[in-house]
């Protein structure tokens, strides 16, 4: 069996908890994805990543609750539930301590979510085609590559 760097495991671990943040994870179940005992796993993720175990799955819980707060009209209290906290109160002082407001005034502070337009990935791949051919329009073209469009042309309609 080849040597695989303790590193990897951590990262699969980080990935378990960043793919399943709203599910009820903890510590065992992170280690365990490691293959490391609890307080192993819970060193060499503080040493490899900055930051203990469970202040990163509470950092993407709450990254994941500030972007429902923007996005959609869903309850504080159903937002909540579906990241993977189950205390309200500690979510919102938890919530409070790493934004500097409460849940309720940062969706206060964005707009609200009726009047977000959303712009499907198609549209916007074609506003950027757009803008790409607006500078090929501006740009001079070259002696070369004007001769070879005018070739093109006349040979496409058969002059």
């Amino acid at each position: 069996m080849a040597f695989v760097p303790r590193e990897r495991h951590l990262v699969r671990a980080r990935d378990l908890a960043d793919s399943r943040y709203s599910d009820p994870l903890d510590i065992e179940a992170l280690a365990a994805s490691a293959g490391l005992s609890r307080a192993h796993f819970s060193r060499e993720f503080k040493r490899a990543f900055g930051e203990s175990p469970h202040q990163y799955l509470r950092s993407r819980r709450l990254e994941r609750a500030a972007a429902l707060l923007r996005t959609t009209d869903r309850s504080v209290a159903e937002i909540c539930l579906s990241v993977g906290l189950r205390s309200i109160g500690s979510f919102t002082s938890s919530f409070t301590a790493t934004y500097g407001v409460s849940p309720t005034a940062y969706r206060a502070s964005h707009p609200p979510t009726a009047n977000l337009a959303l712009v499907p990935a198609c549209m916007q791949r074609v506003h950027g085609r757009i803008k790409a051919a607006r500078l090929e329009k501006i740009r001079p073209q070259s002696p070369v590559s004007v001769a070879t469009s005018a070739t093109r042309h006349e040979e496409s309609h058969g002059r």
